[in-house]
């Protein structure tokens, strides 16, 4: 790495780190000006307000905006270099361009790789504490109110509940079925099933239960009945913001999980895995899209540069919002909709290389 290298990736990483904080420490002001209310309201100690909560909503939010802060820097970065006339050295000296975006790429690349593993197995892991705060402090009590509930719980084994209530632990309506293809083999009924917490099994007090051999039906009626399922009270929790709590392995696992079981709202978790691996690729495009736009010097200063830089990164963030809810609606598949953001911009950076005077 040449010295020119050494000072530009400097300069980029410190103005980076120096971003990243600013504008982390607005949201966590603000963040706290919306929360104090329901912090006084619930007594919360400092200490857990500082430790559990704001410590680890911190790498959170510095993920979250890290398109942005990447490319302010660039922006911030290029601009300074291009006003203070170094930029026209560096090229009058037979440096071409591509060369020029060398340590950029070096500096965004880095980042990249650091975000990849921090929204891979860090970040959840912060986000479990932190979302559990949100619950426990700032958010309505959850109730379950879903109706008519249809869980696949083995290769030939369904549940169904007509409600559930999450605060008593107990289902209505319960039935457990046998189906071998398109033929119901048993079928379990039952008035109301509870979870045992010390059992760690759901419990009946009376059940039916039928089974089928060809058109011969039996029937059977007994008492109290303690049955182990694929299903625990956690199925009927709430799932605010679950998939930012889970690491990436756990990711796959959980949707593993609901496919097998046949549910219907992966959407969310999808997007989720997909915009894990998009977003790397996002900071080293918008790096280089940021150099690009700010390479040459401006005759009314830096100024109109870093608020283009602001309205590009905007319009990135735009278009990961509108992605995502298109693909939470069914409208775009989640791994197309995780990368559009990326692919856009990845053609613009094209365009503006090869047409923008540099």
């Amino acid at each position: 790495m040449k010295l020119l290298d050494k000072y530009i990736l400097k300069k980029f990483l410190t103005t980076f780190v120096f971003v990243v904080l600013i504008l982390v420490s607005v949201i966590l002001v603000i963040d706290f000006t919306e929360k104090n209310d329901d912090f006084i309201k619930h007594n919360v100690a400092i200490g857990e307000i500082l430790f559990d909560y704001y410590l680890n909503l911190i790498p959170y939010y510095a993920n979250m905006l890290s398109p942005i802060t990447v490319f302010i820097a660039t922006v911030f970065v290029t601009a300074q270099l291009a006003s203070h006339t170094e930029i026209i050295a560096i090229l009058s000296s037979g440096v071409s361009f591509r060369r020029l975006l060398v340590p950029y790429l070096i500096g965004s690349s880095l980042i990249a790789i650091v975000i990849f593993v921090l929204i891979g197995w860090v970040i959840p892991n912060a986000n479990k504490e932190s979302v559990a705060f949100q619950i426990k402090y700032t958010k309505s009590t959850f109730t379950y109110d879903s109706r008519n509930i249809h869980v696949k719980i083995g290769p030939e084994t369904y549940v169904y509940m007509e409600s559930y209530n999450n605060t008593a632990n107990i289902g209505y309506n319960f039935a457990l079925e046998t189906i071998d293809n398109t033929k119901l083999k048993s079928k379990l009924t039952s008035s109301n099933v509870r979870w045992d917490e010390e059992k760690q099994k759901w419990h009946l007090d009376s059940y039916t239960l039928r089974t089928f051999d060809g058109e011969k039906e039996t029937l059977l009626k007994g008492g109290v009945l303690d049955t182990a399922l694929a299903l625990t009270p956690k199925d009927f929790e709430s799932t605010y913001k679950l998939e930012q709590t889970m690491t990436l392995t756990e990711l796959n696992r959980y949707i593993d999980e609901k496919k097998s079981r046949g549910a219907d709202d992966l959407e969310t978790y999808l997007i989720e895995k997909y915009e894990r691996f998009s977003y790397p690729f996002a900071i080293i495009i918008l790096t280089v899209i940021g150099v690009i736009v700010s390479a040459r010097k401006a005759r009314g200063g830096v100024g109109f540069q870093i608020a283009l830089g602001f309205f590009f990164a905007f319009i990135f963030i735009i278009f990961v919002i509108t992605s995502r809810s298109l693909a939470q609606v069914g409208d775009i598949d989640p791994a197309i909709a995780a990368w559009i953001p990326t692919i856009v911009f990845t053609g613009i950076g094209l365009l503006l290389y090869r047409y923008v005077p540099r």
